[in-house]
């Protein structure tokens, strides 16, 4: 259920978009068709940064500082520096992987912009991500070369294989399936990269079941 305030934001939302048909910025701009899901992240947001303003006696703040201890010198450097949330965003995906609602609310108390702008920069850029990811990212490239060359079958391959479609991570945290626009490797479509702890792996001239090879080996030595 909403809180006056909640209704009060959202009822202006709605009025903007719908009505007068605007666009709504949150660092980058939202197009009102896209109001249903602008709508579901206002609230949460907007419930996630009441929650993170609550003040307790015990030590919740040194405890999240703790959590966040990785993360700090990068905000030491970087957090009244105007101009350099995506720094500290691609720095925050470098140290945990993605990033979590956790590490944005974090960020924002630490920089001071609101966590909905926050999170409208990194729904913006694809490099960026919200969810955890395997172990092994599996960009497949769907570029102009690759895609006339069959990526989309070495894609059915990968999904049929692995279980999983775009953007999704197999049950066991091993691999995690993103279709990328180009890898830059056209002489070698259709191509793919695996990323992981270890380094970058490039595989190209893929067919089904070389792919299917390629996924069976990694997982192999994992």
């Amino acid at each position: 259920r909403l809180c006056p305030y909640e209704k009060g934001v959202l009822r202006e939302l709605k009025y903007t978009c719908l009505i007068k048909k605007r666009f709504i910025d949150f660092e980058v701009h939202i197009c009102y068709n896209y109001f249903v899901v602008l709508y579901m992240n206002v609230i949460y947001f907007l419930r996630g940064t009441k929650m993170s303003e609550k003040v307790c006696n015990c030590n919740a703040a040194e405890n999240r500082r703790e959590q966040f201890k990785e993360l700090q010198p990068v905000l030491d450097q970087y957090a009244k520096v105007p101009g350099s949330l995506i720094t500290i965003l691609q720095k925050a995906q470098d140290i945990y992987g993605y990033l979590s609602i956790d590490t944005i609310n974090y960020i924002s108390e630490a920089t001071g912009i609101k966590p909905a702008k926050i999170y409208g920069v990194a729904t913006f850029y694809a490099q960026f991500r919200l969810q955890p990811i395997g172990k092994y990212l599996v960009m497949l490239c769907q570029g102009t070369a690759c895609h006339v060359n069959g990526s989309e079958m070495i894609e059915e391959a990968v999904c049929e294989h692995l279980n999983i479609k775009d953007g999704e991570t197999t049950e066991d945290g091993l691999f995690t399936l993103n279709n990328v626009a180009c890898l830059g490797c056209c002489s070698l479509a259709p191509v793919m990269m695996v990323k992981s702890a270890d380094g970058d792996e490039t595989y190209g001239n893929l067919t089904k079941d070389k792919v299917k090879q390629i996924l069976d080996e990694i997982r192999e030595r994992a």
